[in-house]
This record gives structure tokens, sequence and C-alpha cells, in this order.
């Protein structure tokens, strides 16, 4: 039967893509593209991650044992207002070998938090034990290690030219189903909000991301990672097409730290910042609604010594565009302690270049406390 319109276009589309791929625009007789010689090219630097360990949870407890009086009168410990119980866990995520030759594989640090055994299984059947070399909360990004020879890596993107309707892969173990492919498109980019305290920039992809696909692959037609699978957004626990992936970039950036460091030595520029809306560009007379207002700069601050001023709308951080307030905290929060950083910001609408060096967060004095309402210190 003869595809429509729309369904001819699609098909079209996906085997230009296929052949910029490098995959044959045939499959046997068949006249469709096939995405599974890029699969299997990719499909050995999918693990499957199961950890074991133990968490402390806290009981119900007789609010008599908060009175320090009534524990001493009736000779009750110390801690029995506040001691609960230790319950056993087992889970299940994914990973990704960034690393073959030194066994460095990044997942999600959710997927082994609290974790005294982890073990990874590879497409081959091999059992693995890991080690932690470093998680890092904020970022949601774990490195672990393993020993084992014959291992293959993947081939990292550049996150940073993915575009929304790129079509993308994503590859890991949801629900214990080991090495499942589900495919779509990029549905968004530097998607924010999710978690109020962590370091967000997500791809947002309707490629079907369940439980257990957590530190797994999204890749492009080439075979590239672009993306570490990490969240979903959902009512029942299930994919309802709108998941969420770090940037490779973000991750290959945390996984350097975790590496060097054991954990990241995240930077401030000293400044209280608000996300440039229309009504702010339009009162400042700004040509785009892009950028990160200066709404303080803290004193003897990284800022403060670069020359920034509040009223400040900072556009650029080392070349790279900055949209928004989030952006901004994400650039900064990414860079090493001492490093210099280039910063472009508009000024009485006139463009400007600063030179900041960064410090870290013990050594930037906190806000004043008039500045309490705003957004926080970056």
């Amino acid at each position: 039967m003869r595809a429509s319109f729309p369904a001819f276009c699609l098909l079209a589309a996906l085997a230009a893509s296929a052949s910029l791929a490098g995959i044959p625009p045939t499959v046997g007789d068949a006249p469709l593209p096939s995405l599974a010689p890029m699969i299997r090219k990719v499909s050995p630097a999918v693990v499957n991650i199961a950890t074991r360990g133990t968490i402390h949870e806290r009981g119900p407890q007789n609010p008599l044992l908060e009175d320090p009086l009534f524990r001493r009168f009736f000779e009750a410990p110390p801690d029995s207002a506040t001691r609960g119980r230790e319950r056993p866990f087992q889970s299940a995520g994914s990973g990704v070998i960034f690393d073959a030759r030194k066994g460095y594989i990044v997942t999600n640090a959710h997927v082994v938090e609290n974790a005294s055994e982890i073990t990874v299984t590879l497409q081959d059947g091999r059992d693995l034990k890991a080690e932690i070399v470093g998680s890092d909360a904020p970022s949601d990004v774990a490195v672990l290690k393993v020993k084992a020879d014959g291992l293959s890596q993947i081939a990292l993107g550049d996150s940073a030219k993915s575009e929304v309707g790129d079509f993308v892969v994503a590859i890991g173990n949801p629900f214990g189903l080991q090495h499942t492919v589900t495919s779509g498109i990029i549905s968004g980019l530097s998607r924010s909000g999710i978690s109020p305290d962590g370091y967000e920039d997500f791809i947002q992809t309707d490629a079907s991301i369940n439980p257990g696909n957590s530190g797994g692959a999204l890749v492009n037609l080439r075979g590239e990672l672009i993306g570490i699978n990490t969240a979903i957004l959902s009512r029942t626990g299930g994919n309802i097409g709108i998941g969420f992936a770090i940037p490779v970039n973000m991750a290959h950036s945390v996984m350097d730290q975790l590496i060097r460091y054991g954990g990241v030595k995240r930077g401030e520029l000293g400044v209280s910042m608000y996300t440039v809306t229309p009504g702010i560009a339009h009162s400042l007379g700004l040509s785009s609604v892009n950028g990160a207002l200066v709404s303080q700069v803290i004193e003897g601050s990284a800022a403060d010594a670069a020359g920034i001023r509040t009223g400040d709308v900072i556009t650029t951080v080392n070349g790279q565009a900055v949209k928004s307030n989030s952006e901004l905290r994400n650039a900064i929060g990414l860079l090493r302690v001492g490093a210099s950083v280039e910063v472009g910001l508009t000024r009485d609408g006139k463009p400007l270049h600063v030179t900041a060096v960064i410090a870290s967060a013990a050594d930037t004095p906190p806000l004043a406390p008039a500045a309490s309402h705003e957004t926080p210190k970056h």
C-alpha cells in the first residue's frame, strides 16, 4: 500500500539521516533504513549496574522518647529518640564506558547512592566488581572503575551541537530488560528546575526512558554519545514521553574532576542574578531576551575583583552564550577553582568583556541580608 505523504516524508528524513550515519539504505530486499549496524557498534559500551547496600530508616517513635528527662528516668539509650532501623536494598541501573583502557564507567549518582557492593554486567555476560571513583549529587554524575580486558568504549559527541528535532536513541536496562533500545527525537534543550539544588542543563527526549535506564546512553544516529539518561517526568513511574539526559559535555567535565580530585570543586563568581525576562529586556533597552541580570555583587568576590557591577547583564561565559540564570550557574559551577573565565556582559547598552578568576565557595563572602530573597549566589 502506498504510504501517505507525511509518512513518506518521515521515511525520507530517516533515510537521509541514516545515510549520513553510514547506515545502509536497505536491509535485505526491503528499502527501509535500519539502526542495527550503529546499535551493534555502540551497545557493548552500555552496561548494567546492580547495587546492594543498606539505608537507615527512622521508624515511628514514642513521642515521650523525645524528652531527655524521660529517657534519663527510664535509662533509655541517648540515641533512642533518633534510632531507626537499617534496611537492606538492591537496585539496578545502567552505565556507559567512557575509557576502556582505564576501566572508567559513567553513571548517575543516584544509581550508586548508599551502595556497598556494585556489580557491572557487560553485554558479553561478564560480571565485574566496580568501585566508586567519585560521585557528585548536584549534577547526578558518578564515575565507577572496573578491572577487565576487552572493554569497548563509546564515541563522544558534542552535546552543544545538538538541536531540537535531532533523531536519538536511548540504550539501557529498563525494568531489568538488558540492552533495551528505544528511539525518538530531541524534544527540548537546556531544561532545568527538576531539582532546585541541582546543576541542570538537561536534554529532553521522547525516546522511552524508564526505571533502570538511569545512567544509560543517549546517542545520535552517528553512534556518538550526547547524553546520560537520568530522569523522567511521570505521574505513574512509567514513560509518558518526557525524559531527560545530562549533556555529555557536562558529564565529561564532571567526570574529569571526579577522577582527578574525587569530587567536584565548584567555583563561584559572587553575584546574585535574575534571568532576563521580556519586561527586564524592555526596561533596559536590550535587543534580546537572553542573559542574566546582576542584582548584587558580593564585596570581595571574584566578580567584584573583575569589575562586574550591579545592573550588568552577563551574556557569555568563555564565548558561550548565557541564556538564563540557570545556564550561568551551570557554566560557573563546572569551572575549577582558580580558573580564569572571560565574561561577556552588557552595561548601559554597550558590550564589555572582563576576566574573572573563579573563587571557591569557602572564600566567597555570604550575600548581604537584604538580598536573601533573591536568587542564590553563583
